[in-house]
C-alpha cells in the first residue's frame, strides 16, 4: 500500500490562507535546507515532498483544484512534469553557487621596529607578483591585524577574491617595553651617583632627555619623564604616555684599600661599623670572656 501523501500546507509550514510570496518564501527556505547536496539523510524523499507542494501550491489554478479536491491522482503526468521542472530548477541553483566561490583569504604577518609601532609607518608588502602598502597606524599594538577587503585569492566564476589579513609583529627593542601607552627602561648608576644624586642622559623614543635624580635615590626606583611614551593617534599634538625610569644600583665588587676605609668609615658614621663582628658573634665574645674571668 502507498504511503498516504501529507498535506502540501503542512509540507510547506503553511495555512491555507497563505499568500504567494508565502509559499515562495517557506519553498526556498525548505529547499535549501534539504537539497540532497545539503541533506542526504532520507535519500532526498524530503526534498521531493517539498518540490511537489511546492509546483501545485505555486500555480493559481492547481491550487485552487487542490483545495477543493484534495491530492490529484499521481498517475497523471502533468503534475510529475511540474515537479521534475522545479527540481531542475533547484538544481541548477546549486550547481551556479558551487562553481561560483569566493576567493580564499590570505594571512601575512609584518613585522615592524617599536619605534615604527609607535610612531606609525607606511610598510610595501610582496604577494606574489604585485606590492601592496599597509598603513601602520600610531600606537599599533603587538598582533592587531589589519583586514584589506577584496587583496585576497581570485574567487571562481565571477565571484569576489578573499580578504587579506595581516597580523602585526613587533620587534623586541634591546632597552624599552611597552606597557600601555607608557614605555618602560632601566638605567643602572652607581652607589655614589645614588647617595648624592646626579643628571643622567636618558634615552627615550624622542632621543636622549636629561633626567636628574635626588641625592638619597634608593634601588628600584621609578622616575617618570612625562610625555615621552607612545602617541595615541598620529600627529605633533597628540597625547602620549610617559617614559618610566627604573633605577638599579651597581655595588662595587673590588675595592681599592683606600675605598674600603671609606666605606667603613661612612659605616661607622651612620651607625653601622662594617669592621665590627655581627651582634650573634659579639654575645658569643662575651661568654667566653665572661667565662675566662671566672
Amino acid at each position: 500500500m502507498a504511503r498516504r501523501k501529507r498535506d502540501y500546507y503542512v509540507v510547506l509550514g503553511l495555512g491555507r490562507d497563505a499568500s504567494e510570496s508565502d509559499i515562495k518564501r517557506s519553498f526556498r527556505e525548505l529547499a535549501r535546507k534539504y537539497h540532497p547536496d545539503v541533506n542526504s539523510e532520507d535519500g532526498g524523499e524530503k526534498f521531493r515532498e517539498i518540490n511537489e507542494a511546492y509546483a501545485v501550491l505555486s500555480d493559481k489554478e492547481s491550487r485552487a483544484r487542490y483545495d477543493r479536491w484534495g491530492h490529484p491522482d499521481d498517475s497523471g503526468g502533468g503534475l510529475s512534469a511540474v515537479v521534475d521542472a522545479a527540481q531542475d530548477i533547484i538544481n541548477d541553483v546549486f550547481r551556479r553557487r558551487r562553481a561560483k566561490q569566493k576567493g580564499k583569504d590570505i594571512r601575512y604577518t609584518l613585522e615592524v621596529s617599536f619605534e615604527e609601532a609607535a610612531f606609525g609607518v607606511s610598510k610595501t608588502i610582496s604577494l606574489g607578483n604585485r606590492e601592496l602598502t599597509v598603513v601602520i597606524p600610531a600606537g599599533m599594538k603587538e598582533g592587531t591585524v589589519k583586514t584589506i577587503k577584496g587583496e585576497g585569492e581570485a574567487g571562481k566564476g565571477s565571484a569576489p577574491a578573499g580578504d587579506l589579513h595581516v597580523q602585526i609583529r613587533i620587534a623586541e627593542h634591546q632597552s624599552f617595553r611597552r606597557d600601555g601607552l607608557d614605555v618602560r627602561s632601566e638605567v643602572t648608576i652607581s652607589f655614589a651617583q645614588a647617595a648624592l644624586g646626579d643628571i643622567l642622559e636618558i634615552p627615550t623614543l624622542d632621543g636622549d632627555v636629561k633626567m636628574r635624580i635626588p641625592p638619597g635615590t634608593q634601588p628600584g626606583g621609578t622616575f617618570r619623564i612625562r610625555g615621552r611614551g607612545v602617541p595615541q593617534a598620529a600627529g605633533k599634538n597628540a597625547p602620549r604616555g610617559d617614559h618610566l625610569v627604573s633605577v638599579q644600583v651597581e655595588v662595587p665588587t673590588e675595592l681599592t684599600p683606600r675605598q674600603r676605609e671609606l666605606i667603613e668609615e661612612l659605616g661607622r658614621t651612620t651607625g653601622q661599623d662594617p669592621s665590627a663582628p655581627p651582634a650573634g658573634k659579639r654575645r658569643l665574645l662575651d661568654r667566653v670572656r665572661s667565662l675566662l674571668d671566672e
